[in-house]
């Protein structure tokens, strides 16, 4: 395993005390790595079980996570972001937790299920995302002493560092925007900084790594291509995750900007789909790219349903056929029954070493300079363990205790994926059209 080794977890630990506010440094190489300049008083002890000095230090950084599917609970009627709620009642992330786990904020993800391959199917999964991103603007705007709404790489920090949380927007799954290059416009317009191509199943963009009719394009369609290029152009980073090995592959050709996995793990850990194999993760650091850790179980180990489950979740899956013949309508209520079902036939768990497994194998095959934290939370992630972002701090204490150093924790944290965003916004701005005179 790759420990590093400056500074020392003892100077980590009792590095000089620092304003009371969170903010970050970004330094001038690659974008800069996000280094902590203060921390922020909790108004509630945390509840994770971690040291003082181990929670102080996990304050003093930026702390991001690019993958929150939380905008599904911000569209529910009398849900609050503002309110503590509990993975009981299927939720991971509200602002109490947010500021207990010391989660400074991410990128929140539109998503719309997707529907079959036609028009109209395309055009009510595009008034879902709208939908979406709206509510997701709304954090910033209905509460702007609590969240901020970030454009720029450089606006994380100031937005940290005056006590709120940091909203970015990315998009889990470009097909409501099919066909619509005015729709990747107005969304970027609207805030969206990452996308991906394509979900569980194949669309009219990209392969999936999990649709069981195996590769439509062998990788991108000239129209996935073609939204790849404009999305470089306006400055969005571009996310691989739940697409195939062939579109992995094909994005680090083609992309002029270093791509990313926004929630994936490690396929010689455990061989899924969804992750991603040592040599692409090679690849992938050798590119510039960085993996943020996945901590949906099913990813991370082998799961045996019992036969109780195995059978309720058959049933459930006739009921409403094949995820890619759903209306949004029909998705939505599937998950609603998923988790009822979750409820009554629980399913067996990993837990948080499982997840810390993954994170150490691909922090020693990548380097922590190419890995971050996407746990998947509100969309499946969560381990025993570590089942709501109130337990962020664990990850900071195993890895302290790892041998990992304050800088290699700023980086992995949040300067990574930020590094990233700044290298799109540097490209986009690179090959803009000059003003005419």
């Amino acid at each position: 395993m790759i420990r590093s080794k400056s500074p020392s977890l003892r100077h980590a630990l009792h590095a000089p005390a620092r304003t009371s506010r969170k903010a970050a440094l970004i330094g001038a190489a690659l974008g800069g790595l996000i280094l902590a300049a203060g921390g922020t008083a909790s108004a509630q002890a945390t509840a994770t079980p971690v040291s003082a000095e181990v929670h102080a230090l996990h304050e003093r950084l930026l702390v991001l996570d690019t993958h929150l599917d939380t905008p599904m609970n911000l569209v529910k009627p009398g849900w609050s972001i503002l309110d503590r709620h509990s993975v009981e009642d299927g939720s991971q992330v509200d602002y109490p937790r947010m500021v207990e786990g010391g989660l400074d904020g991410g990128w929140w993800a539109v998503y719309s299920s997707q529907g079959p391959l036609t028009p109209e199917a395309t055009a009510a999964s595009l008034a879902v995302a709208q939908e979406r991103i709206r509510a997701i603007r709304a954090l910033a705007t209905d509460h702007p002493d609590k969240f901020g709404l970030a454009l720029k790489a450089s606006d994380a920090a100031p937005i940290a560092a005056a006590g709120k949380r940091v909203v970015f927007i990315s998009m889990k799954n470009a097909y409501p925007l099919t066909g619509r290059p005015d729709q990747v416009q107005a969304f970027y317009d609207q805030g969206l900084r990452m996308i991906s191509l394509v979900h569980f199943a194949n669309n009219e963009l990209a392969d999936s790594a999990t649709d069981p009719a195996g590769p439509r394009w062998h990788g991108l369609s000239p129209a996935g291509r073609r939204m790849v290029a404009q999305a470089n152009q306006l400055g969005m980073v571009i996310d691989a995750s739940h697409a195939s090995d062939e579109v992995f592959d094909q994005l680090i050709a083609y992309s002029p900007t270093p791509i990313i996995l926004s929630h994936s793990g490690a396929r010689d850990i455990y061989d899924h789909a969804r992750n991603i194999n040592d040599e692409r993760l090679r690849r992938l650091a050798a590119s510039g790219g960085v993996i943020q850790v996945n901590a949906l179980g099913a990813y991370l180990k082998a799961l045996p349903d019992t036969p109780e489950r195995a059978a309720a979740l058959a049933a459930l899956r006739t009921e409403f056929g094949a995820p890619a013949d759903r209306t949004p309508a029909q998705s939505t209520a599937y998950v609603e029954r998923l988790r009822a079902l979750n409820r009554v036939h629980p399913a067996t768990q990993a837990d948080f070493e499982d997840y810390i497994l993954h994170l150490l194998h691909i922090l020693a095959v990548a380097g922590p300079r190419h890995v971050g934290i996407g746990a998947d939370w509100d969309g499946g992630g969560g381990v025993t363990g570590m089942n709501d972002v109130a337990a962020l701090p664990r990850i900071t204490e195993r890895l302290l205790a790892e041998g990992y150093s304050e800088t290699d924790l700023a980086a992995i944290w949040s300067g990574n994926a930020l590094r990233l965003l700044k290298q799109a916004e540097d490209y986009a701005a690179s090959v803009k059209p000059a003003p005419r005179r």
